[in-house]
């Protein structure tokens, strides 16, 4: 087994309804599992409890060297999107269909994959019409967005519901640092003014050696482990409120589809460990004090480095409108909304015409008031 491998959640997240037969999917409204033929209704269990259990972390260097347990890995197949590179899981009997992260075409794949298991979910809180309205709403607050992008997102097909594979990492650290403390005076200079001696305040810092320990736990660092989505929009739907987690069980993902971790674990915690960076260095200047901090060196020491492999809830749409893939990304839990701003060139040179008016309008009147 590679625990580093890229791979999707199980593809059996079908739930027969007892009464007709067909699929059960997650209601986000309700926290129940429902049928859209028959009516009938299954709550998630779990759900009802007032305690949930705490998500047990994974040894990050047991994974590293393969030594996770048996039961914290499986196989499962999953289709990749030959043109954005998304690895997405399809309903078995599905043989071909449009990739949701970009529309493109996408013939499902047989390949296999080893894969550690997701560990936590958080459930979606909204759903496709609430996630629809969220969206069109922030399109129609765009100045400069095609009229016709609107009427077609508005009017087009519905918003798949993804759950995005992510990475937590918790880790005890321990930093000596070097560096310099500031501390503000003034000296008081002359100077020549319009012919005239002034006396003025200049501002000056004094420097001091420092050093010392600074020490922080971290818990749950989240890293994307998806490269399908441009990162700068998924960065600016968190929050997110991981300590809503729940407890990994397929119930959730009914209805909905799971994109394969593409990021690999050590390189998640490369990028984890930049994020603690930043904050330790942080720390550091903290711990300086002074009215300003120099940092010449930090030396940390990383223990007791556990994971997560989650899933968080994404509505997303991606729309072909004149040639072109528009991609909208919905927090399935806040309806934070990001996405590919469009432009209209005709509102564009009119707001320009318009403004070339006023500005020739202003000054027409202002010649004629000399």
């Amino acid at each position: 087994m590679t625990s580093d491998a890229a791979a999707a959640v199980p593809t059996d997240h079908r739930f027969p309804c007892p009464n007709c037969g067909a699929d059960y999917r997650f209601n986000p409204a309700t926290g129940e599992l429902v049928c859209d033929f028959c009516g009938n209704t299954e709550q998630v269990e779990g759900l009802t409890q007032s305690h949930v259990p705490a998500i047990r972390e994974l040894d990050f260097n047991a994974a590293l060297e393969a030594r996770l347990p048996e039961a914290e890995t499986e196989e499962s197949r999953v289709s990749k999107c030959p043109n954005c590179g998304a690895e997405v899981e399809f309903d078995p009997d599905i043989h071909a269909t449009e990739c949701p992260f970009c529309a493109t075409p996408v013939v499902t794949d047989t390949g296999v994959n080893r894969h550690i298991k997701p560990r936590g979910v958080l459930p979606f809180a909204l759903d496709e019409a609430a996630a629809r309205q969220a969206m069109t709403a922030w399109l129609g607050a765009l100045w400069f967005a095609p009229n016709g992008l609107t009427d077609y997102a508005r009017k087009g097909r519905r918003m798949q519901g993804i759950y995005v594979p992510y990475w937590t990492f918790d880790a005890d650290t321990a930093s000596r640092y070097t560096g310099a403390r500031g501390h503000i005076y003034y000296e008081t200079h002359t100077v020549m003014r319009d012919g005239k001696p002034q006396r003025v305040q200049v501002q000056k810092i004094r420097w001091s050696p420092a050093s010392g320990r600074v020490r922080r736990f971290f818990d749950d660092v989240l890293v994307l482990a998806s490269t399908s989505l441009p990162k700068r929009y998924t960065d600016a739907l968190e929050p997110w409120d991981l300590s809503a987690l729940e407890p990994y069980r397929p119930d959730f993902l009914a209805g909905f589809r799971a994109e394969a971790y593409q990021v690999e674990l050590r390189a998640g915690f490369d990028e984890a460990r930049q994020k603690m960076d930043r904050v330790i260095e942080r720390d550091v200047k903290f711990d300086i004090g002074g009215d300003a901090q120099q940092v010449h060196a930090i030396d940390t020491t990383v223990a007791d480095v556990t994971f997560k492999h989650v899933l968080l809830p994404v509505w997303l749409a991606a729309y072909r409108f004149r040639g072109k893939t528009y991609r909208f990304v919905v927090n399935g839990r806040t309806g934070r909304v990001q996405g590919e701003r469009p432009w209209s060139a005709w509102k564009i040179a009119f707001a320009v015409l318009l403004g070339l008016i006023v500005a020739g309008i202003v000054a027409f009147v202002t010649s004629q008031s000399g």
